[in-house]
């Protein structure tokens, strides 16, 4: 045991916390998506065991990538931040003319040669939320001045969320919403972000006129709204809720599984209701909250503008992707399409979740080294002070 726990003490440092969250996530997306690809199999005429080893080697991908993350020190991040950007802006374009088509919404570039689904949307966002505190660190001491320091900002923001919003109208929102929390941390004055609001309203406009997406979204907000028929998904996804209960079907029971269209990515959540009940909703929601206040506890604890900023955006953003899935399962909201981060089946969407959570425990681990050098040199300076009044 102890041997071990020196491993883990050289080897994962940063939060503690946040490790076991991601651990327990990880264990628990292992077992639930096992359960819910049955009918996948069966349809694509492949061993469910295949889809079983396919997704934890996707699991063990992302949980590698966190592990790299973390190692870096995250300062790193802000020299590269600008790079990706100017990266994701043509993947998004590419991506909106000629993505491949998965579960009817063109969202994805299929890489060759290895034959993967990418996610453009993934990436930007992340260069995005980086970018973004980056920029605000580097102008806390003039971040009135709107045009060095506030019209760069409202930019990008507003073209990488309007590009998202052209194939992927909710994720577009979402890190809208991030970018906005993002700024005002950064002590951006309200009327700036007023600004911002006005191009994420035209972002938004544009991208409902031509994007992909557009009358979709406002068919199921219309839904939503009017209370009206539920969607297919819904409707079963409310069942699958409905019929677990307090403790839950037990592992492998679920009924919807067989009938729900995505049930081991949109609507996993559901299967982890049906499954294990009340209580599993709750440990996973409490998982997902737990994993905020950790994030936000790297940021306030953190001494560097950019730290705080940085991982305040990566965990509000993950989060409220969790959450938002989460409520369209139990009936909050109008269908969206977000996956349940580290829970859902995916691809390279585990790698930059991954990369999300490995940045905020770089964050992390780099305010416990500076707390505990400030420490060590304060026990330096009392041995000394007491060497002096020993002689």
């Amino acid at each position: 045991m102890k041997k071990i726990k020196e491993w883990s003490d050289k080897n994962l440092q940063g939060d503690p916390v946040i490790w076991a969250v991601v651990f327990a996530l990880s264990l628990i997306s292992i077992l639930v998506v096992y359960s819910s690809i049955g009918t996948l199999a069966f349809k694509r005429t492949v061993s469910p065991e295949w889809y079983l080893v396919k997704h934890t080697f996707m699991v063990v991908l992302g949980l590698t990538s966190m592990w790299m993350a973390h190692k870096i020190d995250y300062r790193y991040y802000s020299k590269i931040s600008r790079l990706a950007l100017w990266i994701s802006v043509p993947l998004l374009i590419y991506t909106f003319t000629n993505g491949t088509t998965i579960n009817d919404a063109a969202r994805w570039i299929t890489l060759p040669i290895i034959n993967t689904s990418f996610q453009p949307s993934d990436f930007a966002s992340l260069a995005l939320i980086i970018n973004l505190a980056s920029m605000l660190s580097k102008k806390q001491q003039n971040i009135d001045d709107i045009k060095e320091s506030l019209i760069p900002m409202l930019i990008w923001a507003g073209v990488i969320c309007g590009l998202i919003a052209l194939t992927n109208l909710s994720t577009a929102v979402l890190l809208f919403a991030t970018c906005m929390l993002v700024m005002f941390i950064g002590r951006v004055p309200m009327k700036y972000l007023a600004m911002l609001v006005l191009v994420g309203l035209l972002a938004g406009a544009v991208a409902l006129k031509f994007g992909v997406r557009g009358e979709t979204a406002k068919n199921r907000i219309m839904s939503f709204i009017n209370g009206s028929e539920l969607p297919f998904q819904a409707k079963h996804g409310r069942i699958a809720v409905a019929t677990g209960g307090i403790f839950g079907k037990g592992p492998g029971n679920s009924d919807q599984r067989n009938i729900l269209p995505h049930p081991y990515s949109d609507f996993v959540y559901a299967i982890v209701i049906e499954e294990y009940g009340m209580i599993g909703g709750v440990v996973v929601l409490s998982l997902y909250l737990i994993l905020l206040h950790r994030g936000m506890k790297a940021a306030y604890n953190s001494e560097r503008a950019f730290g705080g900023l940085l991982s305040a955006g990566l965990s509000f953003d993950l989060v409220c992707q969790a959450m938002v899935n989460m409520g369209v399962v139990v009936g909050l909201g109008p269908i969206t399409g977000q996956p349940l981060p580290l829970i859902s089946m995916g691809g390279t969407a585990m790698v930059f979740t991954g990369l999300s959570v490995g940045i905020i425990l770089s964050v992390s681990r780099g305010e416990q080294e500076s707390n505990w050098g400030r420490q060590t040199e304060n026990e330096e300076m009392k041995d000394n002070k007491n060497l002096e009044k020993a002689a």
